[in-house]
């Protein structure tokens, strides 16, 4: 993965950790929806590498919105991390 630049908001930390989980990191695309009383993150990755984002349970899935929340406390805003069911656009 290299050196990489410091994530600066909230979607990028969440594509920071997704792109570190994956092995089509050129397929991972992670977008925002801002509702009235949160921001949605949507994380869309290759069918092949959505196991491995989702992890075993929902272990790991349930540690990125960890991290992601912890993020964006200073936001003062709701943030949701959901996967996309629906396959990445080539």
């Amino acid at each position: 993965m290299g050196a990489a630049t410091p994530p600066k908001d909230v979607r990028e930390l969440c594509e920071y950790l997704v792109l570190g989980l994956v092995d089509e990191p050129e397929q991972v695309n992670v977008t925002v929806e801002m509702t009235d009383d949160a921001i949605v993150l949507r994380i869309n990755v290759a069918p092949e590498d959505r196991g491995k984002v989702i992890g075993k349970g929902g272990r790991v899935v349930r540690a990125i919105r960890s991290v992601v929340r912890a993020g964006a406390v200073k936001s003062g805003r709701r943030v949701l991390v959901e996967v996309d069911e629906t396959p990445a656009a080539a």
